[in-house]
């Protein structure tokens, strides 16, 4: 890459659109348009790539279909992450989820009993997460359709207040704060998740800009990938729940965009990897779009089951066979 990229990602019901804010210096990926304005904050963390709420639409250019292997996304050189891991940070002084840790403990990922637990810990080895073995390294080597949930922090210290912003920068700090405390294990290939309780605007621009987002940053030379995943049930569009499958709607909603930031971060760890003329990731280019639905016993709608339970959750970018949304692969 020869400039920073930053991303914007506004939705409709059907799809996300990501403007990139540069070319990538890339002979496989396609000529693009300039960009179009984006918000402040994407400017001004060019570190980020942030999933919008809801039916939000900024256009961009559409992807090329001239070459046969053309699946409308494209690798810009950069790395992904073989085999996913995951470490979950609960910051509140409350427990966020139903049953899931207590506030100032700290445990394997088996050891938490929330439905976002139970997402994580199940998520690896299914149909729908198998799309993301369709992206490959340069080498030429497939992801694996893997993910270890290996430990959570319910991080109970300087805990963000309702409505009161909450800096990138603070979240970076909370995850240094666990790796120099040893609370945090450092791991070259954990996607390190902060969640935040009811009403906190994690990152400053909740519920406006984002709904979720992921990127990385530098710690002792070592890379370090995040996501802010704040509380998305407080907002209606950061939500496309009809009843709630698990009758848990704060962890039925908040799944969602977990499943998202988990893939594009497996795709494009460092956001210099696979992505489209547009700069939507592979998430980008589904978010929104469940696919086929049915009801669950409690007239709820899913479109989806991981592990035995029901889920709402959008579908993924297939890598292969000129590319598409797909549920499972």
């Amino acid at each position: 890459m020869k400039c920073h990229r930053t991303f914007t990602m506004l939705c409709t019901a059907v799809a996300g659109l990501a403007i990139a804010a540069c070319q990538a210096d890339s002979p496989s990926a396609p000529n693009v348009a300039g960009p179009a304005p984006q918000p402040s904050f994407v400017r001004d963390h060019p570190h980020l790539h942030i999933m919008p709420p809801f039916g939000q639409l900024r256009p961009g250019t559409a992807p090329l279909r001239s070459l046969s292997a053309d699946n409308g996304i494209y690798y810009h050189g950069g790395p992904i992450i073989s085999a996913q891991k995951v470490a979950a940070i609960y910051w509140s002084n409350n427990t966020i989820y139903s049953g899931g840790p207590a506030p100032g403990t700290t445990g394997p990922g088996s050891a938490d009993g929330s439905l976002v637990g139970y997402f994580l810990n199940n998520l690896g080895g299914s149909p729908y997460y198998n799309i993301n073995t369709t992206y490959t390294d340069g080498a030429g080597t497939p992801i694996q359709n893997s993910i270890a949930y290996t430990q959570f922090w319910a991080a109970n210290t300087n805990v963000p207040l309702p409505a009161v912003p909450v800096l990138d920068q603070q979240m970076q700090d909370l995850i240094v704060s666990g790796f120099t405390s040893g609370t945090l294990t450092y791991d070259p290939s954990t996607l390190y998740l902060v969640f935040s309780d009811a009403l906190v605007n994690l990152g400053g621009e909740f519920g406006a800009v984002y709904c979720a987002y992921h990127g990385n940053f530098a710690w002792n030379g070592n890379d370090v990938k995040y996501a802010a995943m704040p509380h998305d049930i407080d907002f209606f569009d950061c939500t496309a729940l009809s009843g709630s499958p698990n009758n848990d709607p704060a962890a039925d909603a908040e799944v969602n965009t977990l499943a998202h930031e988990t893939e594009e971060t497996n795709t494009d760890e460092d956001l210099n990897a696979w992505y489209d003329n547009s700069g939507n990731e592979n998430g980008d280019k589904c978010a929104w779009n469940f696919g086929a639905t049915y009801k669950t016993s409690n007239g709820s709608t899913a479109n989806m089951q991981i592990g035995t339970k029901d889920f709402l959750v959008q579908q993924n970018w297939v890598n292969a066979n000129g590319g598409g949304c797909r549920l499972s692969w």
